[in-house]
């Protein structure tokens, strides 16, 4: 079943012209990573989905109900979470009170906690530390755990490995494959391997328009005809 559709997205800031005609597919229990250089409209993408950016022309369909023009809320009440590259972690709120308030109210909250503890053991040990004290890499490890506990159908994961050091890219690459077994994930990610490693399938974008797609496992991390939107 097909989850999620954009079809023929045009999105703007203002006058500028950042989708131009972006299509793409996720069907549920998918993985499917959008990858590209930085400033072709990757994040654009995951905005129009959410609508905090929402197309000008085209649509977004989530279960094949049109939403575009819903208000954000009502797209993420619809079963659409969202970890944006920012982490946006409440910073003066413990890293296990950050966890509690991501659950849905009728979530059960301790099993939750347990939860994200199990897949980031390190996060057990600042439980009751400020979030603002982690070091980068813990607060994506907490941003991770936020959107996981969320009891989402799809979850758009932005950039999710960026500034990382190896090991903990190592961990929310495990994480998100877990998470990967119970919810459908849209990941933007610009380490190729990773993504391949991590999708089903991909698309390629470069100023704003799918370039490329395919099946992951049929595509190497080597591949010239990808690496060539992903240079400088």
């Amino acid at each position: 079943m097909t989850l999620l559709e954009v079809e023929d997205a045009h999105t703007y800031y203002g006058e500028s012209h950042i989708l131009e005609g972006v299509s793409l597919d996720v069907a549920e229990g998918e993985v499917v990573a959008l990858v590209g250089r930085n400033g072709v409209g990757k994040t654009t993408t995951l905005r129009t989905v959410l609508q905090l950016t929402p197309p000008r022309e085209g649509s977004v369909r989530f279960r094949g109900e049109d939403v575009t023009g819903l208000k954000t809320h009502e797209v993420a009440d619809r079963g659409v979470g969202w970890i944006p590259e920012e982490r946006r972690i409440f910073t003066q709120l413990s890293v296990e009170e950050n966890v509690r308030v991501a659950v849905p109210d009728d979530g059960d909250a301790d099993a939750a906690v347990e939860d994200a503890f199990g897949t980031f053991p390190d996060l057990r040990e600042f439980a009751g530390k400020d979030a603002g004290t982690l070091s980068g890499g813990q607060q994506q490890m907490l941003a991770l755990a936020r959107g996981l506990v969320g009891d989402n159908d799809l979850l758009l994961v932005d950039e999710p490995s960026e500034g990382l050091a190896p090991q903990i890219v190592k961990r929310v690459a495990e994480a998100l494959a877990d998470a990967a077994e119970d919810t459908t994930l849209l990941v933007v990610e610009q380490n190729l391997p990773l993504a391949l490693d991590l999708a089903d399938r991909f698309y390629v974008l470069d100023n704003g328009q799918v370039v490329e797609s395919g099946d992951a496992d049929e595509t190497s991390a080597d591949d010239e005809r990808l690496r060539r939107y992903l240079s400088a």
